[in-house]
């Protein structure tokens, strides 16, 4: 640690912005960014959990896809943070904090089979779904159309990652019951 510390912005203060949008529209807006923040980094690091255990017949197909799935996550908390440092906040970046912020909850460290493991994540993305629609709205109805815009780019992936594992658990398999 430096001899000399000074902070330049508390974790949770808003500050103007150049972007010029009301502080306390931000203050709403950054709120529900690090939501989504807190959310998509614990949904990345599940996914990359089962990426990394991943095993079976059909390993390296899903093994690849979970791969790109994390990768979509963490392009996507990377939007996140910096659209709120954009409007004068500070995005939340601490995992203990992530997880206290989170609406999804991490399954945890076990390892479970892989369509248990991709019915977490399809409930997991589901979840971020809802909670991104809502905050689209949230930011249109303050007039921040650029975070609504942001946002809804993000959706659009996290659609797409979400219907891949749908199709993932279908029970149509050329894998044969032992």
């Amino acid at each position: 640690m430096a001899a000399q510390e000074h902070v330049r912005r508390e974790f949770g203060s808003v500050e103007e912005n150049d972007l010029r949008l009301d502080v306390e529209k931000s203050e709403q807006i950054i709120d529900a960014l690090n939501q989504d923040l807190a959310d998509v980094y614990v949904l990345y690091h599940q996914v990359r959990k089962h990426h990394w255990n991943v095993e079976g017949a059909e390993f390296r197909d899903l093994h690849l896809f979970l791969g790109e799935a994390a990768e979509d996550l963490e392009a996507a908390a990377d939007e996140i943070a910096e659209r709120a440092q954009a409007l004068g906040g500070t995005p939340i970046s601490g995992p203990a904090e992530q997880a206290e912020h989170a609406s999804i909850d991490y399954e945890g460290q076990s390892v479970y089979d892989i369509r248990t493991s991709l019915e977490h994540d399809l409930e997991a993305y589901g979840d971020i779904i809802e909670a991104t629609r809502d905050h689209i709205e949230l930011a249109e109805n303050l007039g921040d159309h650029a975070t609504a815009q942001i946002l809804r780019e993000n959706l659009v992936q996290t659609e797409e990652d979400a219907h891949h594992i749908e199709h993932y658990l279908a029970d149509d398999t050329l894998v044969m019951d032992a």
